[in-house]
């Protein structure tokens, strides 16, 4: 980054669907954003690592072992770290109750937020009817996705050469064609059931990659986004209030400052 942000610390932090092993994966971006936040809990709320992708062809850059090398020595510096797997990681499934290099693998867990409201957290995709119900669908939607994907990269390749700021066609178009069949709104009410049958307060999520907070449907409904297209994640600061923290976009933000003021200073 040409500018440097200041560093901060919150209670919790939730990221999801970062999809290590594609090549639409922004582990640069992610790196940046650990760089600058910590956290006395890291909750990992699944898609970490895409299993789909990896074992269809073998793909991981330095980047993306570096990520993995991060959240580890956060977790030899003290954090607790819980990875909740996704459906694109679900091979750790086979692993609850156990600990990976300091890292508990859970299904899902109750998190109390410092103002004492527990919240639900969990990857979603159970309540995805799509991936529960008809799987090789789901793999067609990751192939159309993929694909959206590269597109995405060209585009904003040439927005870049025209100092336009970054702008995801993957996101539009997921977001455009969700809508129409109100795909968004029924899994977030679903989830919202989930933890209200469970008598908790909210629920924290990832999943469909469309960061959002919300109360709409009775309970607090959190949803952590991704880093794949947008580059969100979810902060908890030590009032127990949450946060949704946009890197993509605060990075394009700040870069934009940078080169204005310089241009000043040029022309000064």
């Amino acid at each position: 980054m040409s500018t440097e942000p200041q560093s901060k610390k919150f209670r919790s932090l939730f990221l999801s669907d970062v999809h290590l092993g594609t090549r639409g994966c922004q582990a640069d971006l992610l790196l940046d954003f650990l760089k600058y936040h910590e956290a006395d809990n890291i909750y990992l709320v699944g898609d970490i690592v895409d299993g789909w992708r990896l074992r269809r062809s073998w793909y991981w850059p330095q980047f993306h072992n570096d990520v993995v090398q991060k959240l580890l020595r956060k977790g030899r510096k003290g954090a607790r770290i819980v990875y909740i797997p996704g459906n694109h990681d679900e091979f750790l499934r086979d692993f609850f109750g156990t600990h990976f290099g300091g890292v508990e693998v859970v299904d899902e867990i109750i998190h109390e937020a410092a103002n004492g409201k527990k919240y639900l957290v969990i990857h979603g995709d159970q309540f995805d009817v799509v991936v529960r119900h008809a799987k090789w669908l789901a793999f067609f939607g990751d192939w159309a996705y993929v694909t959206a994907l590269n597109l995405n990269t060209a585009l904003n390749y040439a927005r870049r050469k025209l100092g336009l700021t970054y702008w995801s066609l993957s996101a539009w178009a997921k977001l455009k064609v969700k809508n129409a069949v109100n795909f968004i709104g029924s899994f977030e009410e679903a989830l919202v059931s989930e933890a209200e049958r469970q008598g908790v307060d909210g629920v924290i999520c990832g999943h469909i990659h469309h960061a959002a907070e919300h109360s709409k449907f009775g309970l607090h409904y959190i949803n952590t986004g991704d880093w794949v297209e947008s580059c969100t994640a979810v902060a908890e600061n030590h009032d127990g209030t949450f946060e949704v923290i946009r890197w993509a976009e605060q990075v394009s933000k700040e870069e934009a400052q940078a080169e204005t003021v310089a241009g000043e200073q040029v022309a000064a």
